[in-house]
């Protein structure tokens, strides 16, 4: 007899769709019939630069050991973590992309009884990791597209043990300010872990967001995560970090899966923190090609959620599911955000300036023929 295997998954895993990612550019080019020469894809947040040339020396130079199993510690990544950021090797998780640390918080700290706190439209990684292991998903309305803290702090509870923010957030990019920051993080209680996601931070100009390591030392239940997929060009390599107390790190790694990240990735990622030259870079194209988006967004006659990622929320006035279509029919890759709960918009990573003019001229095209 075939049991129903849907039935018998936890319930909270019953109710969560899967992730779904940006579409490949071999599968639109496979589907319509498009040279892949012609398809421009800016939907995955990715870095258009390509990866650091130090980083891919790095790699180079580690293939001979591809025989060998990574360092289960990462040893030399987390020192060299550890002295950029001003904390002890002991305050580092690494982890096989940011995603992989909420997992190990939601692992550590959430079970059937307990929730987790997040805002709407936010990473569509938080009620995944929450549900998963059977807690419940509070999730707190929106203001202004933009996490709304003094609700997030109402909505915590005595079964409340983790909560969720993101600066700036994907996919809205919105952003708070340190003084916001401060009065949340004097606000929550003790007993529940604040994980500050920080996976675009590096894109930020100057003073313009708050620094979560400032707060570690003042928060022993802070934790900050950060990647190495953005701006730092390292996606399909998948590593990142988190920042916290030794404690809360110390907990983690009991639940970390052996050798998570892999040598590759250690060494890109420890070459890649060295290259100052490719993140000003990296900030200085993502800046001009945001103002680019901008004008173009102003010339069509659109609105948009201003930002401070490496992409941006377009709204199209009316539902975007059709638009996306046509624009896959003109090669060109953006994400549709209606499971965000934004049917209206979509969300355009920052490009080379070429690839944003493509998607500026499709777009036109096709607001026009609808």
């Amino acid at each position: 007899m075939t049991g129903d295997f849907l039935a018998l998954a936890q319930p909270g895993v019953q109710k969560l769709s899967p992730y779904v990612p940006g579409k490949p550019v071999d599968e639109l080019a496979r589907e319509l019939d498009i040279d892949p020469a012609r398809i421009v894809k800016l939907a995955s947040n990715e870095n258009p630069l390509g990866a650091s040339p130090k980083a891919l020396a790095a790699i180079r130079n580690a293939l001979d050991e591809l025989t060998r199993y990574p360092d289960g510690n990462g040893f030399e990544l987390k020192m060299a973590l550890a002295e950029r950021c001003g904390v002890k090797s002991s305050q580092v998780t690494l982890g096989n992309g940011s995603n992989d640390i909420l997992e190990l918080v939601s692992r550590a700290y959430l079970a059937p009884g307990l929730n987790a706190v997040f805002s709407a439209h936010a990473f569509a990684v938080y009620p995944i990791v929450t549900q998963a292991v059977g807690a419940q998903a509070k999730v707190v309305p929106a203001k202004d597209f933009g996490h709304d803290l003094d609700a997030m702090l109402a909505a915590i509870n005595a079964n409340t043990r983790v909560v969720f923010v993101a600066n700036p957030n994907n996919p809205t990019g919105t952003w708070f300010d340190a003084r916001a920051l401060d009065a949340f993080l004097n606000a929550v209680p003790g007993h529940v872990l604040v994980v500050l996601d920080e996976a675009y931070i590096e894109y930020a100009q100057g003073g313009e967001l708050p620094d979560g390591l400032n707060y570690l030392k003042a928060h022993p239940n802070l934790l900050v995560s950060r990647t190495f997929s953005k701006a730092y060009g390292l996606a399909a390599l998948r590593v990142g970090y988190g920042l916290s107390s030794p404690t809360v790190a110390d907990v983690l790694n009991r639940v970390r899966q052996p050798f998570n990240v892999n040598s590759l990735a250690l060494a890109a990622a420890c070459a890649a923190l060295d290259d100052s030259d490719y993140l000003a870079e990296s900030r200085r194209l993502n800046e001009a090609g945001m103002l680019q988006l901008q004008d173009g967004f102003r010339a069509i006659g659109l609105g948009w959620i201003p930002s401070k990622g490496n992409f941006i929320a377009v709204d199209l006035g009316r539902e975007a599911a059709p638009l996306f279509k046509e624009l896959l029919r003109e090669g060109v890759i953006v994400r549709p955000v209606a499971n965000y709960g934004m049917p209206n918009h979509l969300r355009v990573t920052i490009g080379l300036p070429q690839e944003n003019a493509r998607f500026l001229e499709a777009l036109s095209l096709v607001l026009t023929r609808g």
